[in-house]
Formats: structure tokens, C-alpha cells, sequence
């Protein structure tokens, strides 16, 4: 984490720099062992050591602590006020290109969505408009669902019934008015709206799907649903109503309402109907042409918007955890060692080489690392702190996986039928959910790796196991007279149950709809709003994490960590003020998890 935090001198007002600049070894050191010796083989395994860590320990006095600490500042207010500060500052955002600042439209051809733009759309509000490409293409394919009206075979969607009324065929004068009743009769939604990030990417999903000119909408339709997303008119949907197949079919149907003048939205103003906030606009319904209502509900965009909002949380996350366990290394006086480049590259998976990378330039410069190399009986730390590495660097690995799925979802055509370049329409399953829905299964579970670790971490640091690492139990002033921290480790491991009972799949639940023609469903939106919650909690795990790791940093003063870890520190008492006696943990717990979940997104470096 690049942070910012209070400087030596006030009137600076800079954020430090990125810690990916911070100078220092990149190898790793400290401890090495296989843990059956002890005592004086202590000894023995840092002489390598040294020749890396020669001079002085550079310590200066950076914070008091004890009683003179607690007399000082007193016993007022528990917490500092927070402010709003950045917990990341990359010095660039890989994800975010730096000339998405400059706002230009994005114009939707028939080629895929780059996730970043999609983002940028997103969350800036980035304008977009239709290529001339796309309304070539679409007119074509238009043209082509005219031509089959007149043939004398149905086709499904286009002069059908749908689903399992698709044997009923419907005259040519009903054809209007067959896709309005769709829109009206599929709009069965349910529950709290879907935030507005997610609807947002489902209206910019769907039009560059129906830009790719396979689905046989008129231009006009893009064209209007872009217009809505430019001018922030977004509908109001209901989260719960979708299989994740035929599309998802309840949410895009009340989003569709809107485009026709019906169902409800807000604006600026506030909430309105869809005819409302299409006049504010200056723009008329849409009355909707053969298949187009079909062409505005089959298909998985809210799966898919879903899946590249959750994916750009979960890499914050990640990097998140990273940062806040290399704070925990010096707070529980653990080794470097386990960060060793070589080792990494010797186990041949990317993602462990990248988090210990971040880890060691988090450590670089640490006079604490260096204050226990020698005499020190332990040669191994625990698994959570030396397994780090490789726990997260796995989840890391498992993102960019699933960040695979949804950027070549990002470049599809998701309708049915779908129409050919030849002008035929064949009917399909282009719509169905399951390589999304396997992937948000598998989101749910990498995000449980990096909290649980984080969890069992936070048990290690309050334990008072270690009686190397000088920490009282559960960073109790007075242990038994105070309780400390212990019950912040309670919470944890509730969260992380909770976290784990949700990573249940939805993608091997099947319930069959449609009379039994649809009967193998994918179920992507419930493995969405379950990937969602385990965000939502697991952003708690780190912040007990994080504030059990800033209290036992204070037991190492003057010695001062790496100047990464040190601005984590110093923006952790920015929200958090020290604690010296007990006190109500929830609030203070709540406020990092806010802090942590408002940070700049970021990842970690390639």
C-alpha cells in the first residue's frame, strides 16, 4: 500500500511515495531453518546475513509508548477524526490507464470492450458513442431479421412465442407488439435494487453487445440506452429474479421498461418513470421493431457487469491483504526470509513471485527486521506469515484467471437467436451464464484464502505464543485486569465462517424453469450477490487484522519498519488513535473497514 500519512514536519503536505520506489534489498533475508534447532544454530543461520546488514540500526525516536505515551496524549476521545485519505497512491494505476483522465468517448465498434474502459464508463462516467462500424453492421443485421418475417418457416423470437411457448406462431401485424409484452411480462424482478455501478455496466454491456450486429436491434436502440448512460438516467432494477440463462432475463427486462417509457429510474432530480426521465433527456420511448425486446433481455449482463466490478474490489483486496501482511512481520517480529526472490522463482507459479515482491519493498530499510537477527532461537514463523507469499500469490494468479473469463465475456454477442453473417438466425445458447458463474464460485473462494490467512494471523499476533516477539496476550495492557484485542479476534473468525458458508457454489444448484425447456440453469447472479457479501465481510477480516497489527507496532518503538509499512502505520492513526486501555473495539473496527473499502482501486504490479 502506498499510503500518506502525518509527516514529521506539518507543513508538508505531499503524499510519500510509492513504496515501489522505496530503495532497499529486494532479496529477503532474516531467519533460515528447517525448525529442529534451536539455540545457538541461531546463531549460526544469520552469519550469511550479515554481510547484507552491516551498520548501524539507524533507529530514531518516532513514537512514545508505555505510560509516558498514554500521560502525553491522555484518555479523551478514543479515535482520531477520520479524514479522507487514499490508502493506495500508485505512482500508475495499471489498471486504470492514465489517459482514460482525459475523458474521451469511448465508441463502442464491433470489436470487444477493453475492461478498463468499461470501468472508466463505469465508474467516471465516461461518455460513449456508437461507431459508424456498428450502425453498419446492425442495420445489416436488422435487415436480415425483416427478410425472415416473410419466410415461411418460424423462427424463434422473431414470429414465436418464447421459451416454452415457442411452438405458437405469431402473425405478422402481433410482431410489435409481441416483443412490448416480453419487456412487460419478464419484468418479475424482486428484492433491493442492484447498485448502480452494476446497472450501469449492464446498460454499457448491452449495447456493445447489440453493437457487434448479431442481434438484429436497430441503431437506434443503442443509441438511446447510450444516451440514458451519458446523462446518468439509470432504471431502478430489482437484484433477484435471474437463473443466469435465457439471459438475465427479470433485471435486463426492468431495465428495458425504462427504454420504452415504463418502469422507473432516478436521475439527478431523483427517482422518476421511465417516460419522465427520457423527456428530461430529450428523447422519445422507444417503440420497439421484430426481436428487439428479445435482443434487450437475452443475455448476461448482469453477470458479466457484476463480475468486472467485483473483480476490480477483489484486486484491491488483494493488495490490501498483501500490504497489511508485511505490517504484520514486523509487528509480530517475524523474518524476511520466507520473501527470498530465488525461492519463488524455484516454485514457478507468477503470482507468489509478485506478493512477495510488494512484500519485501513494504519491509525494505526495516530496523526492526534487523534488531533480532542475531540471538534469536526461532528459525521458522508460522504459516500464516510465512505462507503469505504463496496463499496470496495463488489468489493472485486466480483473479487474473478469472479476469481471463470476463474479458472474452466483454467481446461476446450473448443473444437468441443469434444472426449470422449470412443473414440466417440459429438458435442457441450464447446466453447461458456458466462460464461466468464458475468463475464468481471461484472469486468466492479465492477471496476466502485471503482472509482466512489474514484471520489466523490475527490469532497468531494476540496469542502471547511467542515469547521472542514480546507481545502480551491479546495486546492486554494489564492482562486479566483488560481483555485487550481478544474478542477483534472473535469477530474475525466469525467473519470467516460466515465467508466460507457463503462460498457455497450456486453454479452446481440447478432448478429447471420453463415448463422443463430450460432445464439446466447456471445460476451466475446468486454466485455474484454471494461473491459480493464475501467482499463485503472480508474487508472486515483485514481491517481486525490491521488494527491488531498497528497496536503491536507500537510495542517496537523507537525502531522504526520500512517506509511502507511505516506509512501504513501512520495513516492507521489517522483514522485510529493508539489504544491504552480497553476500550469498544466494533467502531473502530468499522471505521478501517470504511477506509479500506474507499481506497483508490489498485493491484499488484505485474
Amino acid at each position: 500500500m502506498a499510503t500518506s500519512g502525518p509527516e514529521h514536519n506539518a507543513e508538508r503536505k505531499e503524499p510519500p511515495p510509492s513504496v515501489t520506489e522505496s530503495k532497499g534489498d529486494d532479496s529477503g533475508t532474516g531467519r533460515h531453518g528447517n525448525g529442529q534447532d534451536h539455540g545457538r544454530s541461531g546463531h549460526r543461520i544469520r552469519e550469511h546475513q550479515r554481510a547484507k546488514r552491516r551498520g548501524a540500526l539507524g533507529a530514531s525516536p518516532y513514537q512514545k509508548s508505555g505510560k509516558d505515551h498514554a500521560k502525553d496524549h491522555g484518555q479523551g476521545p478514543n479515535r482520531a477524526t477520520p479524514s479522507v485519505v487514499h490508502l493506495f497512491r500508485p505512482s500508475l494505476n495499471r489498471y486504470r490507464p492514465s489517459t482514460m483522465s482525459a475523458m474521451k468517448p469511448l465508441v463502442l465498434n464491433s470489436g470487444p470492450l477493453a475492461m478498463a474502459d468499461a470501468l472508466d464508463v463505469i465508474r467516471n462516467h465516461r461518455p460513449v458513442t456508437l461507431g459508424p462500424d456498428a450502425m453498419e453492421a446492425m442495420g445489416k443485421a436488422q435487415a436480415s431479421v425483416e427478410n425472415l418475417t416473410n419466410q415461411t418457416e418460424p423462427t424463434y423470437g422473431v414470429n414465436t412465442g418464447f421459451g416454452s411457448l415457442s411452438r405458437h406462431r405469431i402473425e405478422k401485424q402481433d410482431l410489435e407488439q409481441l416483443q412490448t409484452n416480453l419487456i412487460r411480462s419478464h419484468a418479475a424482478g424482486v428484492g433491493e435494487p442492484l447498485p448502480d455501478p452494476v446497472v450501469r455496466g449492464m446498460m454499457l454491456l448491452l449495447a456493445a453487445s447489440l453493437a457487434r450486429g448479431h442481434s438484429g436491434a436497430r441503431p437506434i436502440v443503442a443509441t438511446t440506452l447510450l444516451e440514458m448512460l451519458n446523462h446518468n438516467l439509470t432504471p431502478v432494477i430489482p437484484s433477484r429474479g435471474s437463473v443466469g440463462a435465457s439471459g438475465d432475463l427479470a433485471p435486463l427486462a426492468h431495465l428495458a421498461l425504462v427504454l420504452i417509457g415504463e418502469g422507473t429510474a432516478k436521475d439527478q432530480s431523483g427517482t422518476c418513470t421511465g417516460k419522465e426521465g427520457l423527456e428530461r433527456i430529450g428523447l422519445p420511448p422507444v417503440k420497439l421493431a421484430t426481436k428487439e425486446g428479445l435482443a434487450l433481455i437475452n443475455g448476461t449482463h448482469l453477470m458479466a457487469a457484476y463480475g468486472i466490478v467485483l473483480l476490480e474490489e477483489a484486486h484491491t483486496l488483494l493488495a490490501n491483504a498483501t500490504d497489511i501482511a508485511a505490517l504484520s512481520i514486523d509487528a509480530c517480529l517475524g523474518t524476511d526470509a520466507y520473501l527470498d526472490a530465488e525461492l519463488y522463482d524455484i516454485r514457478n507459479h507468477p503470482g507468489p513471485v509478485r506478493v512477495a515482491k510488494r512484500m519485501r519493498a513494504r519491509l525494505a530499510g526495516s530496523a526492526i527486521l534487523k534488531s533480532h537477527l542475531d540471538d534469536d532461537p526461532r528459525v521458522q514463523d508460522p504459516y500464516s506469515l510465512r505462507a503469505t507469499p504463496t496463499v496470496l500469490g495463488s489468489c493472485l494468479d486466480q483473479l487474473e484467471s478469472i479476469e481471463a473469463v470476463f474479458a472474452r465475456e466483454l467481446g461476446a454477442v450473448t443473444d437468441n437467436p443469434i444472426v449470422l453473417h449470412d443473414g440466417r438466425a440459429i438458435s442457441g445458447a450464447n446466453f447461458h451464464g456458466m462460464p461466468l458463474a464458475l468463475a464468481l464460485d471461484q472469486l468466492k473462494l479465492s477471496i476466502a484464502a485471503m482472509v482466512g490467512i489474514s484471520e489466523r494471523r490475527t490469532y497468531w499476533l494476540l496469542s502471547g505464543r511467542d515469547d521472542q516477539a514480546g507481545i502480551p496476550a491479546y495486546l492486554a495492557r494489564e492482562a486479566g485486569l483488560e481483555s485487550g484485542l481478544m474478542i477483534a479476534q472473535y469477530t474475525a473468525a466469525a467473519l470467516v465462517n460466515e465467508i466460507r458458508v457463503a462460498c457455497a457454489p450456486a453454479s452446481c444448484h440447478n432448478i429447471s424453469t420453463s415448463a422443463g425447456i430450460e432445464d439446466f440453469n447456471s445460476f451466475g447472479p446468486t454466485a455474484a450477490f454471494g461473491a459480493q457479501h464475501v467482499l463485503d465481510l472480508a474487508a472486515r477480516v483485514l481491517a481486525v487484522e490491521l488494527l491488531c497489527s498497528a497496536d503491536a507496532m507500537e510495542l517496537r518503538r523507537p525502531l522504526r519498519s520500512g517506509e511502507g509499512n511505516e506509512n501504513l502505520f501512520a495513516w492507521v492513526r489517522q483514522s485510529v488513535s493508539s489504544r491504552h486501555t480497553d476500550r469498544p473495539l466494533g467502531s473502530d473496527i468499522e471505521v478501517l473497514t470504511t477506509a479500506l473499502r474507499g481506497t483508490n482501486p489498485t493491484r499488484i504490479d505485474p
